[in-house]
């Protein structure tokens, strides 16, 4: 009996970390392309200064579409393809473990419920972009490779349906006013805080992040000048856009350059 016990015994000890490390992984089912692109996203939006510490990109789930993928609460230039997690569609996460989520991950939940054309949404503080969400002076495209925004670029004021807040989207109700704000259009500027773009693919949404920044930046400028400024027409800006969607992989390709050599770290 005592011999029984004893071999038990060390037969527990042996299998048990052998079983816990071939736990599978929760994403191991996800595309590892898609998971990259998040990372990918995140980093280089980093980069160049459009994201700091705070923001996030995430994209729809293809093994369920009423959920979603983004990193936990980690800086944007820290995330890795481990650091991703499955939220569901109001934005809770499927399998925490413990770690930390973004307190704006509503932004992502209720654009999602709201718009099944969107397959990515990044949020970002972006500096260029944050003087156009407290003046009247619309953002408008300069110049092609911010084409999308002749569609309109919309700003949503925290304040007209919640008062006095700390500016963040803190709960579902903020963040299904912020969807509705943004309707059909690609960028939902926030008054006093930044912006939202959203795209059909996570390169289009993290694109349009980045040239929403410059156009911005660039529009400041061209007012500083003085004198009327020369927007793109409707019709040039339909025309661009069709480009750029095409040749999308040309400027995603170099983008991943920049972060390849840390893309698995």
């Amino acid at each position: 009996m005592l011999h029984r016990t004893i071999f038990a015994l060390v037969v527990l000890c042996l299998s048990g970390p052998s079983v816990h490390a071939q736990a599978p992984n929760a994403l191991s089912d996800v595309p590892p392309a898609l998971l990259e692109d998040i990372v990918t996203g995140s980093r280089v939006l980093a980069d160049f200064g459009v994201l700091d510490a705070f923001g996030h990109v995430s994209a729809r789930d293809p093994r369920n579409p009423k959920h979603f993928l983004m990193s936990r609460s980690l800086a944007p230039a820290l995330v890795t393809t481990d650091d991703i997690m499955e939220f569901d569609e109001d934005g809770n996460p499927v399998d925490a473990r413990g770690r930390g989520v973004f307190l704006e991950r509503f932004i992502h939940a209720e654009i999602y419920k709201a718009r099944p054309d969107v397959m990515a949404v990044v949020h970002t503080h972006s500096p260029g972009v944050v003087p156009f969400s407290v003046s009247k002076t619309p953002l408008r495209p300069l110049y092609h490779n911010a084409a999308f925004l002749a569609a309109g670029a919309p700003v949503w004021d925290i304040a007209r349906e919640f008062g006095a807040t700390d500016m963040l989207v803190r709960n579902n109700a903020i963040g299904k006013s912020l969807a509705q704000a943004l309707g059909d259009k690609p960028v939902v500027l926030m008054r006093g805080h930044g912006d939202v773009t959203v795209g059909p693919a996570v390169k289009i949404a993290v694109f349009r992040a980045y040239y929403t920044d410059v156009d911005a930046r660039l529009q400041a400028q061209a007012i500083g000048l003085g004198g009327d400024v020369t927007y793109l027409s409707a019709e040039e800006a339909t025309k661009a856009d069709t480009v750029n969607l095409v040749v999308i992989d040309r400027v995603w390709d170099l983008w991943k350059r920049r972060v390849q050599p840390t893309l698995g770290k």
